[in-house]
């Protein structure tokens, strides 16, 4: 099982040191196991803070949060709990938030970086503010940007596209969460009442659903996009044709004939 530093931890978990410390104070984590001077943390230290995270970003308070995880400890086994954290907190992309200077943004997306593209990229959450940086939690998706702006798109059009895609992935996985969600808790209607057993199986559920998910994704954007391509490559081949076969237009108005000086 792998093991982490305090600043290994919060960077993992998307947070700060000072919050994995005020945490600890709060008695909503663990201890790290010490060796020496220095405390390492585990998985299940990442999956619980992980959930600590999200139960936060939903506005629960850290009394909520406590009372939730003290009735799961009295009412199961630790493991299966851990396990269930683990299964609903661990991360859906195996990505690791980068971080860049103004300047490096400029090195990638050129004249496109301005004050106004700033702000709308940070409105999409593309980017966010940590001090004098930006941290970017989807390296992929800023690279992917960088990419067609390489290939002459502007900043904005790219900025289009990443909007777009939070709007309708938005939807389809909120659709998609509450679908399965209700599916598998149909017959656990209090998570905190839960048997050890019934959180043993709620999270191989979940750990199941989780990559069928994403394969469904993958899968109808593949199609989608292909069928897309060929509907605008085929207009525009259309379109090309109908140019080509009405001629030279000459300077009185009507069509010189294919051939004819």
């Amino acid at each position: 099982m792998a093991e982490y530093r305090i600043d290994e931890l919060a960077r993992l978990a998307d947070t700060t040191v000072r919050n994995v410390r005020v945490y600890q104070d709060r008695g909503l984590l663990a201890p790290p196991r010490r060796e020496g001077r220095v405390g390492l943390y585990s998985e299940a230290h990442l999956a619980r803070l992980r959930l600590i995270g999200q139960l936060l970003r939903r506005g629960y308070t850290f009394a909520n949060i406590g009372e939730m995880f003290q009735v799961w400890e009295r009412g199961g086994d630790l493991s299966d709990i851990l396990g269930f954290e683990s299964a609903v907190g661990d991360a859906w992309s195996d990505e690791i938030a980068d971080y860049l200077t103004l300047n490096e943004l400029r090195s990638l997306f050129g004249r496109g970086v301005t004050p106004r593209t700033v702000k709308r990229a940070l409105d999409l959450r593309v980017l966010e503010r940590d001090g004098l940086r930006f941290r970017v939690p989807s390296p992929r998706l800023l690279n992917a940007g960088s990419e067609l702006v390489k290939h002459g798109m502007t900043v904005d059009s790219v900025l289009d596209i990443a909007e777009n895609l939070r709007e309708k992935i938005g939807d389809v996985a909120e659709h998609m969460v509450r679908r399965v969600a209700d599916h598998i808790l149909s017959e656990h209607p209090s998570i905190t009442g839960m048997e050890s057993e019934e959180i043993a199986e709620v999270s191989g559920l979940i750990r199941h659903v989780r990559p069928l998910a994403q394969q469904a994704v993958d899968a109808v954007l593949a199609q989608a996009m292909a069928e897309h391509l060929n509907d605008v490559l085929g207009e525009r081949f259309a379109q090309d044709m109908e140019e080509l076969h009405e001629g030279p237009v000459d300077g009185r108005g009507g069509e010189n004939p294919v051939g004819t000086p």
